[in-house]
């Protein structure tokens, strides 16, 4: 059986009861942007990375699609229990307990428990062309972080993170820049790839950069929301009304007749395919 042939393999067999064991645990409303929807995407960017290096012959015939799909379906459970940076280590708690209910031995597992404890760690101390689980993972779980969707994830968490909104801009900056060059450094045999996230990431940046620019001047809790800022203050009243994203959607006055605030919405709506 080839590497493609395997990953097909490890969908079939572990997808639908690792979706199944996730909705189970997880609360979307406490953290939409780390829910059921995040988990599939990183599956499916890991999926395409992973089929990548097996066609260039850059991994190995050992790796196991079964402990790559387990990693990315229960990296962030954690954040069921703590949103906070320990969220590595409730997660793999977690998945020693799915492994437990399915009978699988944990010590088959180690690199996924030691891929699912140490994914959010970005100073990116992996050797360069050392392309294993967490290698893949943590890729992964970045390429989440780009576009739209991306902007909404970082202000969720951060905002659930306590950080203020006047900071807010400068960190998410700081690490999704450090989240792209890893993954442009990690991947650059394939420029096809970095170009197409380069566009994401794009998205990001300029968005945090308009955000920057309007925060210096901008009073948050007018009950007013409007332009980038704004963005920000309707995702915080997300949050302390303990509400999704689909809960947005579903309100009969939608977001805001701000166009900043409407255009943004729509965007990530769009991107998401909610």
């Amino acid at each position: 059986m080839n590497l493609t042939d395997k990953l097909e393999s490890a969908e079939h067999r572990f997808k639908q009861i690792l979706e199944e064991f996730f909705i189970t645990l997880y609360d979307e409303r406490l953290l939409t942007s780390h829910g059921i929807d995040h988990h599939r995407s990183v599956w499916n960017y890991a999926k395409n990375l992973f089929l990548l290096l097996a066609a260039d012959n850059l991994i190995s015939k050992n790796f196991s699609p079964s402990g790559l799909i387990i990693a990315c379906y229960l990296h962030d459970i954690g954040m069921s229990i703590d949103p906070g940076i320990s969220h590595g280590r409730h997660s793999r708690d977690i998945c020693s307990r799915f492994l437990k209910e399915n009978k699988l031995n944990e010590s088959d597992f180690h690199d996924v428990l030691e891929a699912i404890e140490n994914h959010d760690d970005k100073e990116y101390k992996i050797t360069a062309g050392n392309y294993n689980l967490l290698t893949i993972l943590s890729v992964a779980d970045d390429l989440d972080a780009f576009g739209f969707t991306g902007i909404y994830r970082y202000s969720e968490i951060y905002l659930a993170r306590g950080v203020d909104p006047e900071i807010l801009g400068k960190l998410v900056m700081h690490n999704a820049s450090k989240r792209f060059d890893n993954f442009a450094s990690t991947f650059g045999f394939s420029e096809k790839l970095i170009l197409s996230h380069r566009k994401r990431f794009d998205i990001i940046e300029n968005f945090f950069k308009e955000y920057n620019k309007q925060v210096t001047v901008y009073q948050f809790g007018m009950n007013i929301p409007s332009g980038y800022c704004g963005v920000i203050e309707v995702i915080q009243s997300l949050i302390n009304n303990r509400k999704n994203l689909k809960d947005l959607y579903r309100e009969p006055g939608k977001y805001s007749h701000d166009p900043v605030i409407r255009w943004f919405f729509d965007e990530l709506f769009s991107d998401q395919s909610i």
